[in-house]
């Protein structure tokens, strides 16, 4: 490892969304049975191979897909469906930070967020204690800057959870840290993007992909050698010292024409259970399975989903919808429908628009009751909150969300744990 610099932390710009994307688990099951043991064993069924089964499985939701196969997948698929309306909420407190942005579950207890504000922090749901891990710093005072407070819009842990990738005290900067005690490991702020970081990938345990405002994309790789060590480096006054690393490749992506009437993205996830994209805009979600020219899924527009789209998330066959205005939807890509609250859903309710969708309410959070409140918002007392990032622990049958205020002159936050 070849540590060369020291790291600490910074702050403003107009509100931008973040998805948190949720992951798929695999499960295989296996049947017993009593009586006499079988002297033969036998025969397993041969494999039937046809274009029209080919055909079959690559449909959307197709049973049997992934290792779920027969009861098990029926019974997965249930719980999925079933799990939204038992979710009940539990806010958390944090403070006067501003927006949060960005988050993803470190483990059982412990969430990762980013904010406006460019605060990284991390806040245990059991306990409530909020835990502020220092920025790191870039080089040289050279390098382009972010606009003030423009905040942390992506956090995205590698394959193995033993890497941290999120944004710098610069914005532009892709800082690595080391997990699970997120020591720095180094920063990406050299021949890097020229403005905010959006989104970051992982293509493995060591490489990353990070997209920027400035319209390129950077594929970052990081040296074993820089993280594989058990004792972290300080410099003489006991500050974690990080190396500072440039981009293996830079690329810029063609921009689309700016026609008006194009929507206006904001947030994407994808299913790899279903190779499926859903890409949530400002009143939209659309739906996009690479293999296929024509689309069989309709988009969801602002009359069925509700109000704006801010965050997205799938698993199986479910996606979740955060919304501009404090709320979640769940849509079922496989009935092609929203989930339905449970007395609208039953056998004996009337079909027909008259089915209420299921919809949870997040809470009020926190406002900043400022002269800007006062004099452009009359003093408001009640102010939905957007959904700007949510996270799954299914393991724990559990859902993190935050946000905060929609106009982007407001300071505020909500954080809230639905179990």
């Amino acid at each position: 490892m070849a540590p060369q610099q020291t790291g600490s932390r910074k702050r403003k710009a107009p509100a931008a969304e973040a998805g948190a994307a949720s992951s798929s688990s695999q499960g295989s099951a296996a049947a017993d049975g009593e009586g006499p043991l079988l002297l033969k064993r036998q025969k397993r069924p041969a494999a039937r191979r046809s274009l029209v089964r080919y055909l079959k499985g690559r449909e959307v939701g197709a049973r049997g897909r992934a290792g779920l196969p027969g009861f098990e997948g029926e019974l997965r698929s249930y719980a999925v469906r079933k799990l939204p309306e038992l979710l009940r909420e539990r806010e958390l407190a944090l403070g006067t930070l501003n927006k949060v942005f960005a988050s993803q579950w470190l483990n059982a207890r412990q969430v990762v967020c980013g904010t406006k504000c460019n605060t990284l922090f991390v806040v245990d749901v059991q306990s409530g204690q909020i835990t502020r891990i220092p920025l790191m710093r870039d080089r040289g005072p050279g390098l382009a800057r972010a606009q003030p407070s423009c905040g942390i819009h992506a956090i995205e842990l590698n394959p193995s959870k033993t890497l941290l990738a999120t944004g710098g005290e610069n914005p532009n900067s892709l800082a690595v840290y080391q997990l699970p005690t997120l020591d720095p490991v180094c920063l990406g702020d050299r021949h890097g993007h020229k403005d905010w970081i959006f989104a970051i990938a992982w293509m493995s345990d060591t490489v990353a992909v990070s997209g920027s405002r400035d319209g390129t994309v950077a594929l970052w790789r990081m040296d074993p050698d820089m993280f594989n060590g058990s004792i972290a480096w300080h410099n003489d006054a006991g500050l974690p010292l990080y190396a500072h690393i440039r981009p293996r490749d830079l690329e810029t992506i063609p921009r689309a024409s700016t026609n008006p009437s194009n929507r206006k993205n904001v947030c994407l996830t994808y299913c790899d259970e279903l190779s499926l994209y859903a890409v949530g805009s400002q009143s939209h979600v659309s739906f996009l399975d690479p293999r296929q020219r024509q689309q069989n899924i309709r988009p969801l527009c602002s009359r069925e989903g509700g109000t704006g789209v801010r965050s997205l998330s799938f698993y199986q066959h479910i996606v979740t919808v955060g919304t501009g205005h404090g709320s979640l939807l769940f849509y079922d890509v496989r009935a092609q429908k929203f989930l339905e609250e449970k007395a609208s859903a039953s056998p004996d309710s009337s079909p027909g628009p008259a089915a209420r969708k299921l919809k949870l309410t997040c809470g009020r959070g926190w406002l900043n009751h400022d002269d800007l409140w006062v004099n452009y918002f009359g003093g408001m007392g009640e102010f939905p909150n957007a959904l700007y990032t949510h996270c799954y622990n299914w393991p724990e049958m559990k859902l993190f969300v935050a946000g905060g205020p929609l106009p982007s002159g407001l300071h505020g936050n909500y954080a809230g744990l639905w179990s």
